[in-house]
C-alpha cells in the first residue's frame, strides 16, 4: 500500500471569487455573454488597453543603454518612491517641507497593504500588539480583511459604510462607529472610488471623519487604487489624503499603479507614510526595511521605471493624465448610459445612484438570486454582491445588458 501524502490532511482551498468568475466566463460559449466581474479596464471593444505614454516610456526604457538589472535599494527605486508619494500628497504638501514623508515601493497597492499591516502588528500601540482593532468597511474589497488577519491582528471588525435601503452612505452609522471605536483603533479607509460600492464622502463627510478620528485618536491607513481614474482628476481623487495630512495626521497610504497606468501585471505599489517628523519616519522605513527583506526582499524595476519616467516628465506626465481621463470619462459614459436606459424601462426601484457613484464598480443593488438569474439565464457575470465593472459595459452589449436587468428587477424579488 502507497504512504499517504505529507499533504494529504491540506483541504482544498475555495476559488477566488473574482477569477473563478472570470474563468466561468471564458467557459461559456454563448454569443451573447457579458463579463461585469473582471477588476481592470477595458475599451469599448472589451478589450484590455495598453496606455499609449506606457507604451512610449516602455521604448524609451529599451533604448537607455545605461540601464542594467543591478538589484535595487530594498525600499525601492528612489525616484518612483519619491514621485509616487508627491502624486498622493500634492507637490505642495507642507509634510514634504517638513521633511516627514517616506515611501516604501511594494508589489502591488496589496504588498503595501501588507508591509503596512506587518509593520503596525509589530511596533503600532505597543510591541506585536495582535489585540488593536482593525476597523474595515462594511462592504469592502474582499482582500482588505485577508490581509490583516494573514498579518496577525486577532479582532477585525466592520464599520457601517452602504445604506443599502437609499443605496448611499451611511453616514450617520460611518460617525458612530468612529465614536466608539477604542482609541488607538486603525481604520481602513478608501481614498476614492470605494470598491466595492462606488460610494465616497463628500469634501464635508470627510472632514467630519477626520475630526472625529483626531479627537479619537484613531488611526488613518488609506487605500488609494483609482486616483485619477474616479473621477479624471489627480487631485480632487487625492483630496481625503491631503485633507487629513493636513490636519496633522500621522498616516500610512496604499497605492496602487494598476489601474491609473493599467499595469495590472507589473504590480507597481508605494506605501506612502507621513510621521510626525523626519526622525519619526526614518525609524519607521528602518523596520519596513527589515519587513520586505524578508518578504519579497527586492522589488522589481520595470513598472516602477515606467510611472517613475513618467511622473518626472512633464511632457510624459501631461500625456499620462490625458490617458487617465481617457479611461474616467469612458466609465462616466457607461454610468450614463445605462441609468438612462433602465429608467426609459422603467426598471422597479431608483437607478440615480449608478450616476452618483464613482469609479469603476457600482454596487448596483440587485439582490443575489437576481445575480443568479443574469448569470444562468442571460449570461451575464457579475459579483454575487451584485457589484458590476462598469467597463464590462460597451455600446454594443448595454442595452442587453440594461434589458436583462429590467428582466431580473421585474421577475426576482
Amino acid at each position: 500500500m502507497a504512504a499517504s501524502s505529507i499533504f494529504s490532511c491540506v483541504p482544498l482551498a475555495p476559488p477566488v471569487a473574482v477569477f473563478k468568475l472570470t474563468a466561468d466566463f471564458r467557459a461559456d460559449s454563448d454569443p451573447r455573454k457579458v463579463n461585469l466581474g473582471v477588476g481592470a479596464y477595458r475599451t469599448d471593444d472589451s478589450q484590455p488597453w495598453v496606455l499609449p505614454v506606457v507604451k512610449k516610456v516602455e521604448q524609451k526604457i529599451a533604448n537607455d543603454h545605461s540601464l542594467n538589472h543591478e538589484y535595487l535599494p530594498i525600499l525601492g527605486l528612489p525616484e518612483f518612491r519619491s514621485s509616487a508619494s508627491r502624486i498622493a500628497l500634492g507637490e505642495d504638501s507642507p509634510a514634504f517641507k517638513d521633511g516627514r514623508v517616506g515611501g516604501v515601493q511594494s508589489l502591488g497597492g496589496t504588498g503595501a497593504l501588507r508591509i503596512g499591516a506587518e509593520f503596525l502588528r509589530r511596533w503600532y500601540n505597543g510591541t506585536n500588539n495582535t489585540a488593536t482593532p482593525i476597523y474595515i468597511s462594511s462592504p469592502s474589497w474582499e482582500n482588505h480583511n485577508a490581509v490583516f488577519l494573514d498579518a496577525g491582528f486577532k479582532d477585525i471588525r466592520a464599520y457601517r459604510y452602504w445604506d443599502a435601503a437609499k443605496r448611499g452612505l451611511d453616514l450617520k452609522g460611518l460617525l458612530e462607529d468612529l465614536e466608539n471605536a477604542p482609541e488607538h483603533s486603525i481604520f481602513l479607509l478608501h481614498a476614492c472610488a470605494h470598491n466595492p460600492t462606488g460610494t465616497d464622502p463628500t469634501q464635508e463627510e470627510w472632514k467630519q471623519i477626520a475630526d472625529v478620528m483626531k479627537r479619537r485618536f484613531l488611526f488613518a491607513f488609506f487605500d488609494s487604487a483609482y486616483q485619477g481614474f474616479a473621477s479624471g482628476n489627480l487631485d480632487k481623487d487625492a483630496w481625503a489624503v491631503r485633507y487629513f495630512v493636513s490636519q496633522g495626521f500621522e498616516l500610512f497610504c496604499a497605492q496602487s499603479f494598476s489601474k491609473n497606468f493599467g499595469l495590472y501585471n507589473e504590480r507597481v505599489g508605494n506605501l506612502t507614510v507621513v510621521g510626525k517628523d523626519s526622525d519619526n519616519v526614518s525609524r519607521v522605513l528602518s523596520r519596513m526595511e527589515k519587513i520586505v527583506r524578508t518578504t519579497w526582499s527586492n522589488p522589481p524595476s520595470q513598472g516602477a521605471r515606467i510611472v517613475a519616467t513618467t511622473l518626472t516628465t512633464p511632457e510624459l506626465f501631461d500625456e499620462w493624465r490625458d490617458n487617465v481621463k481617457t479611461m474616467a470619462d469612458r466609465v462616466l459614459l457607461m454610468r450614463a448610459e445605462l441609468k438612462s436606459r433602465l429608467e426609459a424601462l422603467n426598471t422597479p426601484g431608483t437607478w440615480k445612484h449608478i450616476v452618483e457613484q464613482i469609479g469603476m464598480f457600482s454596487f448596483t443593488g440587485l439582490n443575489p438570486k437576481q445575480v443568479e438569474y443574469l448569470i444562468k439565464e442571460k449570461h451575464i457575470y457579475l459579483m454575487a454582491s451584485g457589484r458590476i465593472n462598469m467597463c464590462g459595459l460597451t455600446t454594443k452589449n448595454l442595452d442587453y445588458v440594461a434589458q436583462s436587468i429590467y428582466e431580473a428587477a421585474t421577475k426576482i424579488h
